[in-house]
């Protein structure tokens, strides 16, 4: 452990998910594919939606700011895990063990409520589709998307900002294979009272709010797809969010089971497996799970390919 003349802890080392030998190529092998497919195939959607005219609507834009946040979310992560199971030590900065903190705090609140947005633009569209274009109008969605991107930077802040005021001059391994907020409180060496109240007041908000949100948009939109007729109907309304539905139930399922627990209770083994779900399946997951279904899509990229077939 390095330390200054205050005896502060100038950097960290990474424990990494596992510590058996046996298992750091298979793991790596294994991570490097995920974050293969997480840049390809949300960089792919991004560029998709920006190239195929009939792709610019409201939930297209929300999902291409899905995508990004994606895409941002692995990389803030993923990069710094995969060096855990090709060295011996991964060693961090307390500079950018914070800076990392910050932009993982960022996107997965950006997450959060960028999936609450989307389950309000499926309810509009199917509870109100004559109201739709108006609802949702271009200037609604970019307020909705920079509403989203706030409540990442406002939570980041605070949490950054108090993690700031604590002193760390103990141990210097983090039981994580990233910054994550529980395991470096875990090693203050000094009251970390303020730091676990705003993490349970601001987890709480970003958790539950958009929950709320998503679980009220759908029982409204149960509600109108039991009024519709024909089977065929019903069908097709449903097959519209049940991606999306898929997506919300691990991203906050495993979000729920890291934060909201109290910390009598945490066990810090058990949630570096949970946080994996969130920081680096998720992302890749969500552009196969919203694009392999859907119609329009599979139609962009069909045209996409035409195209580039008759240059």
């Amino acid at each position: 452990m390095k330390k200054g003349n205050d005896s502060t802890v100038t950097e960290f080392v990474l424990a990494g998910l596992t510590e058996k030998p046996e298992l750091q190529l298979l793991l790596f092998l294994l991570f490097l594919g995920i974050y293969v497919l997480t840049v390809v195939g949300n960089l792919g959607m991004i560029t998709l939606i920006s190239l195929s005219s009939h792709l610019h609507t409201p939930m297209y834009y929300l999902l291409s700011s899905l995508s990004f946040i994606d895409l941002c979310h692995s990389t803030v992560i993923t990069p710094k895990m995969l060096v855990n199971f090709v060295t011996e030590k991964n060693i961090i900065s307390y500079p950018e063990c914070i800076t990392q903190l910050y932009f993982f705090i960022v996107f997965a609140i950006a997450e959060c409520h960028m999936l609450a947005a989307m389950a309000y633009d499926r309810y509009v569209a199917i509870c109100s589709p004559l109201l739709y274009n108006v609802t949702m109008s271009s200037q609604v969605c970019c307020w909705l998307i920079a509403g989203v991107y706030s409540m990442g930077l406002v939570g980041a802040t605070a949490h950054t900002g108090c993690m700031l005021r604590v002193d760390f001059c103990k141990a210097d391994v983090i039981n994580h294979y990233s910054c994550d907020l529980f395991p470096l409180l875990e090693l203050s060496c000094s009251s970390t009272f303020i730091n676990e109240l705003v993490v349970l007041c601001l987890s709480a908000f970003n958790i539950i709010l958009p929950t709320l949100t998503i679980l009220t948009s759908y029982v409204l939109i149960i509600a109108s797809i039991l009024r519709i007729r024909s089977t065929e109907g019903r069908s097709k309304a449903f097959s519209t969010c049940s991606s999306h539905i898929s997506a919300v139930a691990v991203f906050f399922g495993s979000l729920a089971f890291v934060y909201l627990q109290p910390s009598s209770v945490r066990s810090m083994d058990q949630g570096k497996v949970s946080s994996v779900f969130y920081t680096t399946v998720v992302p890749m997951l969500n552009p196969l799970i919203y694009s392999l279904k859907n119609k329009d899509v599979k139609v962009a990229l069909k045209n996409f390919f035409e195209r580039r077939t008759f240059l």
